[in-house]
């Protein structure tokens, strides 16, 4: 079974508790601020991917007034933007498998 093999028997419980109505054990492999940090991720790519400019983004991620060209160019929040797409772009590409497994020292 490998490295992986005590993760994929946590999956199995999971999935059997669900199939038989019982509590379903806490999936442990994301934190909060990483859920959060990846449904950032896929609402930038989805507004992206829908014509919004990176700015439109912004004011809804991160719930910030419209700023002019110049705070816009300076904002911290242009920053995470970009950084934002960038990783969903690379999750889309075939990065959304890390998320099935814990993290490890390697």
């Amino acid at each position: 079974m490998g490295r992986d093999g005590f993760d994929r028997v946590r999956s199995l419980c999971r999935l059997l508790a669900t199939l038989h109505g019982r509590a379903i054990p806490p999936d442990t492999r994301l934190t909060a601020q990483h859920r959060l940090r990846l449904r950032r991720m896929l609402q930038c790519f989805d507004g992206y991917r829908d014509g919004a400019t990176q700015r439109e983004i912004a004011q809804v991620i991160f719930h910030i007034a419209r700023l002019d060209r110049q705070a816009w160019q300076d904002a911290s929040a242009r920053h995470a933007i970009k950084t934002l797409l960038r990783d969903a772009r690379a999750m889309i590409a075939g990065g959304y498998r890390a998320l099935l497994r814990h993290r490890r020292p390697d």
